[in-house]
């Protein structure tokens, strides 16, 4: 089958789409990916990873104006003539649409030609919207509408064949709002492929660096519902406790500054390292030499439906993590027994657990154990299974 994967932003720089094309193009697919360049000088078609890129031009101000695609018809005006021209001239048979933004402008285009749709969620993303630092501005209070994003998801739900969603949790929160039966939604999370965490090798130069130490790793966006300031509000307190302790952050958002500045007021330069952005495919030269994983995310309707990359990038290292009670990743933890869990924004109960775990050489053990236990039947390519039964 001809499958026509439609993602409004840059490629390559998703994680979860190329784990889905990876699968389906093993399953004996064809996968061409629609995307966008913000450049007027682009690669308009290549390979990449045999899944068949097709570039399509769109300007930075067109793209801002996606935040009003249910309000203003001018996005997805522009998408659907870019979207149907990708369709005729690939001879597309399915689209499968990642997330709602682009989603008016792909199922016009399917309904007109007739074609099957899969719509996938990658987050509650009417939800996560009300912590956008541009919602919440001035114009975007007045412009910008959560509870009109949440009525067009549900409307671009029930309007697709199939939906794929990143966790159980998500499912049933689609299923109580929206007309659609139970094998109509799959779960497909974002885990990691085998190569991801397969065959590697520890890297001297940051095995140097970390040898004496006892390092604590967080991975991913360090926007403030990540939970972050939770994990240094808590690092003074257990330096007392473990003199070799060291905070490493890579990942990068908008609140990075002010991370930052409760570093220095905290005087914590000595104990927390923020490398800042680093590639999915260096992030293992990290994970080899950390001793816990940490997911301290502050519980709201979109992170209790989702799970973070970095669980599934932990277990496969065999780290043990520490993470909030947000439901869905809570559940995951709990469910294959491979970390501990405290209650979100609460630094002396972080503080608590994480020394009981650091202190239980044992248990660390055990929970490192099961972390490779559960990325066997968690991987890529266990989990997309259901995906490919779609397609089948």
């Amino acid at each position: 089958m001809r499958i026509g994967m439609i993602l409004d932003a840059k490629y390559p720089n998703d994680a979860r789409i190329s784990n889905e094309c990876e699968s389906l193009i093993k399953a004996g697919h064809e996968v061409f990916l629609f995307c966008l360049s913000y450049n007027k000088s682009f690669i308009s078609q290549e390979i990449i990873n045999q899944i068949n890129v097709r570039r399509y031009f769109c300007s930075k101000i067109s793209y801002k104006l996606s935040a009003l695609a249910n309000d203003l018809s001018f996005y997805s005006n522009i998408m659907f003539s870019k979207i149907h021209d990708f369709v005729l001239t690939n001879d597309i048979e399915v689209l499968h649409i990642h997330d709602i933004q682009i989603a008016d402008a792909s199922l016009k285009v399917a309904r007109k030609l007739q074609i099957k749709t899969v719509l996938d969620l990658h987050e509650n993303r009417p939800e996560i919207m009300k912590d956008y630092k541009h919602v919440n501005s001035f114009l975007g209070k007045l412009l910008i509408s959560t509870k009109r994003w949440k009525i067009a998801e549900e409307k671009f739900v029930n309007q697709s064949d199939k939906v794929v969603v990143v966790t159980k949790e998500a499912k049933k929160e689609i299923l109580t709002r929206c007309d659609k039966k139970n094998n109509e939604i799959i779960v497909y999370p974002n885990t990691v492929r085998q190569s991801f965490y397969k065959n590697k090798i520890i890297n001297q130069e940051i095995n140097e660096t970390y040898s004496n130490d006892f390092v604590m790793l967080y991975i991913g966006n360090t926007s403030k519902r990540r939970g972050l300031d939770t994990v240094l509000d808590s690092m003074n307190r257990i330096k007392k406790s473990i003199n070799n302790i060291k905070l490493v952050i890579i990942g990068k958002s908008s609140y990075d500054n002010e991370l930052k500045k409760k570093i220095n007021k905290l005087k914590l330069d000595s104990v927390v390292d923020f490398i800042g952005w680093v590639d999915e495919s260096d992030l293992y030269k990290y994970l080899l030499v950390s001793d816990i994983g940490v997911s301290p995310l502050y519980s709201n309707l979109h992170h209790d439906t989702t799970y973070a990359n970095k669980l599934f990038q932990y277990m496969s290292f065999g780290i043990p993590i520490v993470c909030s009670d947000s439901k869905a990743q809570a559940n995951l933890i709990n469910e294959n027994n491979c970390g501990v869990i405290f209650k979100n924004k609460d630094v002396n109960d972080f503080v608590r657990v994480l020394l009981e775990l650091i202190k239980n050489k044992s248990k660390l053990k055990t929970l490192s154990k099961n972390c490779q236990i559960a990325i066997d039947k968690l991987n890529n390519n266990q989990v997309s299974k259901d995906l490919i039964n779609i397609y089948a």
